[in-house]
Formats: structure tokens, C-alpha cells, sequence
């Protein structure tokens, strides 16, 4: 692991080097906040009713894929994405869960930047590729996805 050498409100394109790997952060939900999502977004009864989830096949109640994404990019705007030059991103590639999330679990983001070009159309931005993982207390992951984001290169 590195540490980036430049603050978040101080990154572009050019601070995100390929090969470079990073860790942050820490997120956990509770089982209140694991209904409350699922009941608006994701209502399967392994994730809003603990009784049905007990006997489910997860043998308890989960959190939703979806809201362990969106922890995870809670994490990556926080932490890794930068705060001055970010110009949003053309998608995710390769999302996945990995291990189910569960209420007290507290999971940390790891970062590896995959990828940076310049954008030969745009020469002021650059298109970067991070493999962004969700780890769990025992260091293995629950998450992944490559995420990609536009930057802004330094003037």
C-alpha cells in the first residue's frame, strides 16, 4: 500500500498512478439501516424481515447488494475520487458481491488504480480504471467492481 502524495482536494488525472494501491476508510451498517434500504430499493424478506431472513439462504438478514455499492462509493468520493477535478464516469465494468454484508459488519475500502490515459479528443481530462474492493474485517473482500472516472489534468 501507498499513500497518495498529494490531498484529495489536490488530485488530478496525473496523481493517479497505475499500480498503485491504497486502503480507507471505514463503513458499517446497522440491521435498522439494512430494512430502512431495503424497504425502499431492494424489498426481498433477506433483507427486511430478520425472522424470514433466519430461515433464508443466507441463514440471517443481509444488506442489499445496492446499498453495499453504495457504501462503497461513499468511501471512494470521500477518500480516493478527487474533489477538484472528478467529472463523473461512463460506468461501472466487472460489479460484483462477493460475500454477503451483515448487520456490525465494518468494511474498508482498498483502491488499485488499474488504468490512466489521456484522452486524445479532450486533452484537458483523462479517463482512470480503478478495481475498488470492499474488505471485511478478516481483510477478504465482499465487493469489487472497476469503476471509471473522468479527471481533469493539471494545467
Amino acid at each position: 500500500m501507498t499513500e497518495f502524495s498529494t490531498p484529495i482536494h489536490g488530485r488530478y488525472f496525473e496523481d493517479y498512478v497505475p499500480g498503485s494501491c491504497y486502503e480507507f476508510g471505514e463503513a458499517s451498517v446497522d440491521e435498522a439501516q439494512i430494512i430502512e434500504f431495503a424497504r425502499e430499493y431492494d424489498p426481498q424478506s433477506f433483507h427486511t424481515d430478520p425472522e424470514a431472513a433466519a430461515d433464508g439462504p443466507f441463514g440471517g438478514l443481509i444488506a442489499s447488494g445496492w446499498q453495499t455499492a453504495a457504501l462503497m462509493m461513499r468511501l471512494f468520493a470521500t477518500h480516493y475520487l478527487s474533489s477538484v477535478a472528478s467529472l463523473g464516469g461512463p460506468g461501472v465494468d466487472e460489479l460484483r458481491w462477493l460475500r454477503p454484508v451483515r448487520p456490525g459488519d465494518s468494511l474498508r475500502l482498498r483502491v488499485t488504480v488499474l488504468e490512466a490515459s489521456p484522452s486524445n479528443s479532450k486533452p484537458d481530462r483523462g479517463l482512470v480504471r480503478t478495481r475498488a474492493e470492499l474488505l471485511a474485517p478478516d481483510g477478504e473482500p465482499v465487493f469489487s467492481a472497476i469503476v471509471l472516472n473522468f479527471l481533469r489534468r493539471r494545467t
